[in-house]
């Protein structure tokens, strides 16, 4: 009986990374084919013991700096974990943005986007957002772009790839993505929690839609 129940919950989990892989992959696109959006969303990715953005976190802002400096996006929506004080994803991508020459005018802080759910559900609910283009890495990318369509965003993924990574770590991420692709599922079919919220700030006044 254990044994059984154990395949089982495997088998939802590869299923799972099955359903937001589908449904992202004509959703997914590199840099050069990516389309005209007004929002470009990067989601936090941890910092290191100074404070400073890790690798893969910078990978992503880079990405977006190019997208923004490019004309394919107007605001940067800089979403990430800042549950104390001393920790502050936002700000951190905030610097390093402005540092590769984007406007401070131009971006956005989402202060609470601790995990994917909670930034995709505060970028529709908070900040208004209804077109955008997410940038991660390809490895979280599908749960990002199906999460974020899932919650009534228009939106589609540019794949972040400015390094390479050790195998061992991709291994882990990929393994990581199993398990919480099965979580996604949960909280947008089953669980619906809300994340904190607040006062609406619209990143734009009036609706703005902008593809090629």
């Amino acid at each position: 009986m254990m044994f059984c129940a154990i395949i089982f919950f495997v088998g939802l989990l590869i299923v799972s990374r099955l359903i937001t892989g589908l449904y992202s992959k004509n959703r997914i696109s590199k840099y050069q084919e990516a389309p005209n959006m007004p929002v470009g969303i990067v989601f936090g990715a941890g910092l290191r013991r100074d404070g400073s953005p890790t690798a893969i976190l910078r990978d992503r802002v880079e990405t977006a700096a190019k997208l923004y400096l490019s004309g394919r996006v107007e605001k940067l929506l800089l979403s990430g974990d800042n549950r104390v004080v001393e920790y502050n994803e936002p700000l951190a991508m905030k610097t390093y943005a402005i540092e590769l020459g984007i406007p401070e005018d131009d971006l956005v802080l989402d202060y609470a986007g601790r995990r994917t759910y909670d930034t995709c559900y505060r970028a529709k609910e908070i900040f208004k957002v209804n077109d955008a283009l997410l940038i991660t890495q390809d490895f979280h990318m599908p749960r990002a772009v199906f999460t974020c369509n899932m919650l009534g965003i228009n939106a589609q993924g540019v794949v972040a790839a400015n390094r390479t990574y050790r195998l061992a770590s991709m291994i882990y991420w990929n393994l990581r993505e199993v398990m919480a692709s099965f979580v996604a599922i949960w909280d947008l079919w089953i669980g619906r929690p809300v994340p904190v919220l607040g006062e609406p700030e619209p990143i734009f006044t009036t609706s703005i839609k902008k593809s090629d």
